[in-house]
């Protein structure tokens, strides 16, 4: 109740006056900074982009399918997966694009994550590796 998913695959929330929704992990601009880059990375590329920071569980690339699946449209979708726990992450892509954004990609993504990651920087490293993701995809 107070949820919807909007057109373009987020969702949008709603609260009862007085409540929260406690204090999130990053801030508004990492925020806007991450879901315009999601909006940019998935029109250059002509794939729907989503992130997913959590638990995987103890199959990391299953976690990232399950998630995947759950996904707006993910037969045209990429998802890049992080457990900040486990310290893993993991790209996914569904079934229409998987040709486009194979291993090389994926590993592109993740090589440009690495260092914001490293440094604590989830929403830096994310943006990165969706930019370089975006470039490197073959389009359609």
């Amino acid at each position: 109740m107070g949820t919807v998913v909007t057109s373009s695959g987020r969702i949008s929330a709603a609260l009862y006056p007085g409540d929260d929704f406690g204090t999130p992990p990053f801030s508004r601009e990492e925020l806007v900074l991450l879901d315009d880059t999601l909006s940019e990375a998935s029109e250059v590329a002509s794939v729907r982009f989503s992130v997913y920071i959590g638990d995987l569980g103890s199959d990391v690339v299953a976690g990232a399918r399950e998630i995947l699946a759950q996904a707006p449209e993910p037969a045209h979708g990429a998802l890049i997966a992080v457990s900040p726990n486990s310290k893993d992450v993991a790209v996914v892509s569904g079934a229409l694009v998987a040709g486009r954004v194979n291993d090389r990609v994926a590993e592109l993504g993740v090589s440009a994550a690495l260092a914001s990651f490293k440094q604590g920087n989830l929403i830096d490293g994310l943006v990165a590796a969706l930019r370089v993701m975006a470039t490197a995809v073959d389009r359609p």
